[in-house]
């Protein structure tokens, strides 16, 4: 599916990413853990094809579709949930759409424009967008970030349900969130010069 080798990444003078290696096959899942600062977004951007790396080679195979729930939202402001939604889930039936809202605990009647969400329900949107694109390859960047217990087990069990088969990168600060996505393989990445946390 996707094999990293010995991916490195700077900043300026600053190394970000050194010697990363990473090999996840169709299906697997990995949670990337460190302290802030230490190249985890920076790591799913250059595996998106975001940001080029300095060194090392990222092979692909069998990935002609990739999602990621991104720290920021990345929502269409002016749009209702549903729109924004059918914009990445191409295909995918109205009704689809309004029962996969409503298993994440949101109003699938609701078509006001995502402005007027809280931050909690606007991550719910942002993580059904994703997994309704059906990717082989979803990339998680702190996805439950603003929800709440119970948000955060419904909406990790519809990933769970509507993904498969799909090979999974998550980062989060809670390791818990790995336990909610039945993570078990785990990449530590290490914090490296000034600007680094832990």
């Amino acid at each position: 599916m996707i094999r990293m080798e010995h991916v490195s990444k700077k900043f300026g003078e600053k190394t970000v990413l050194r010697d990363v290696s990473l090999e996840l096959a169709d299906g697997g899942r990995v949670a990337v853990e460190g302290p802030s600062g230490c190249g985890k977004t920076t790591l799913l951007n250059i595996m998106m094809g975001l940001l080029p790396q300095d060194a090392g080679n990222i092979l692909r195979s069998n990935v002609d579709k990739m999602a990621a729930v991104f720290q920021e939202d990345r929502l269409i402001e002016h749009m209702s949930p549903q729109d924004n939604i059918r914009i990445a889930a191409k295909g995918v039936s109205p009704e689809s759409i309004a029962s996969a809202l409503s298993r994440v605990g949101l109003d699938q009647r609701d078509q006001k424009s995502v402005r007027h969400m809280s931050g909690g329900q606007r991550r719910r949107v942002a993580i059904v967008r994703a997994a309704l694109a059906r990717p082989q390859l979803l990339l998680l960047d702190e996805p439950f970030q603003g929800l709440d217990e119970e948000a955060r087990k419904k909406t990790a069990a519809f990933l769970l349900d509507e993904c498969p088969n799909a090979a999974m990168v998550l980062v989060s600060h809670d390791a818990q969130d790995a336990n909610l996505m039945k993570i078990s393989e785990k990449l530590r990445l290490s914090c490296r010069g000034p600007g680094c946390e832990g």
